[in-house]
């Protein structure tokens, strides 16, 4: 896969953000999308409690997961499992937090370890966890991001913070069906940004840029040399 792609998911992402397969996007335009609807709750969902704690501390490094707050996803949405001293907020997202035009929105297979900042588990999370929210509620697609278009229109979810970001440097996680876990990255949470202002998508740049809709920003990706766990990547096809 190159690295280059045309579309990327922020949890968005996840997720996170996360880096969408420009060939399954033209599907999921032309209406032949590989995961149309939501699949039965129970595929979402780890059976072991446990297991999702120890997959979301992948998120991030050590010294930051150990001590942030843990969330897991029950059939009432995402709920503290463990709880944190340093603010931040490590979590397994699901394919759900993806952009509008992620053609796995409803894969079940999805497991993405996303670990955010103060500023964006304030800012960024409730969007998250609204999400959930609906999905779990039996929302369509669309449905998901009208409500959330409306609820940013009244403020009843908060526009995002000052310094908001996230890691993203699981080995472990399931981005999606072409990616895998892809790369350890962390990524930057901005009020709707032009790319070209960090150098985003240029030839040879080391930053990605997309779009969250409608989450109203920018998000900045910058892959990093190393996994959580500290083994360096390998940099391979993907």
């Amino acid at each position: 896969m190159e690295v280059r792609l045309a579309k990327w998911i922020g949890l968005s992402v996840f997720v996170s953000a996360l880096l969408l397969n420009p060939g399954l996007q033209a599907r999921a335009q032309q209406g032949d999308a590989p995961y149309p609807n939501m699949a039965p709750l129970e595929q979402y969902l780890m059976a072991d409690r446990n297991a999702e704690i120890a997959l979301a501390r992948t998120a991030a490094p050590k010294a930051i997961s150990d001590n942030a707050e843990i969330m897991v996803l029950d059939r009432e949405g995402y709920k503290t499992a463990v709880k944190g001293t340093n603010g931040f907020v490590c979590m397994v997202e699901r394919g759900w937090t993806g952009g509008l035009d992620f053609a796995e929105f409803w894969n079940p297979k999805n497991r993405s370890p996303i670990c955010f900042n103060p500023p964006a588990a304030r800012s960024y999370l409730p969007i998250t966890m609204a999400k959930t929210k609906l999905a779990i509620a039996g929302k369509s697609k669309a449905e998901i991001f009208e409500a959330i278009e409306a609820a940013l229109d009244k403020k009843e979810l908060p526009a995002i913070e000052a310094g908001a970001m996230s890691y993203m440097m699981s080995k472990e996680g399931y981005l999606n069906d072409h990616a895998g876990h892809w790369r350890p990255h962390v990524m930057f949470f901005v009020p709707f940004t032009e790319a070209k202002a960090w150098g985003a998508n240029l030839p040879d740049s080391p930053i990605f840029a997309g779009e969250e809709v409608p989450n109203r920003m920018t998000v900045f990706m910058v892959p990093v040399s190393k996994w959580s766990d500290g083994t360096a990547d390998s940099g391979d096809k993907h």
